[in-house]
């Protein structure tokens, strides 16, 4: 087994990890539970981890964990004047749908 990336939080963690295993990678979610002892151990050491089972998956493990990290932003101007940021694919503003 291999860690592969620490997440901020559990969440992200098994959004990641659920991902891997979509692209047919082995990859498993531990320290999981290990938030509620933060301050006996330092935090940094309490937050979740990705793990891989099988070492040879690592590079494309990693390379999909980037892809996911760097998400391109989209950022686009409703008719209605509204600026519409993130993966919105209609105006918050008028509810129109992204042209």
């Amino acid at each position: 087994m291999k860690r592969i990336a620490q997440a901020p939080n559990l969440a992200i963690a098994a959004l990641w990890a659920d991902t891997l295993r979509e692209a047919g990678l082995s990859a498993s979610v531990q320290r999981q539970f290990l938030s509620g002892i933060a301050g006996h151990l330092p935090p940094d050491q309490c937050l979740p981890e990705i793990w891989l089972q099988h070492d040879e998956q690592e590079a494309a493990a990693r390379t999909l964990l980037e892809q996911l990290q760097h998400l391109p932003q989209r950022r686009w101007k409703c008719v209605c004047g509204e600026e519409v940021e993130g993966g919105f694919e209609s105006c918050w503003g008028c509810g129109r749908a992204m042209p």
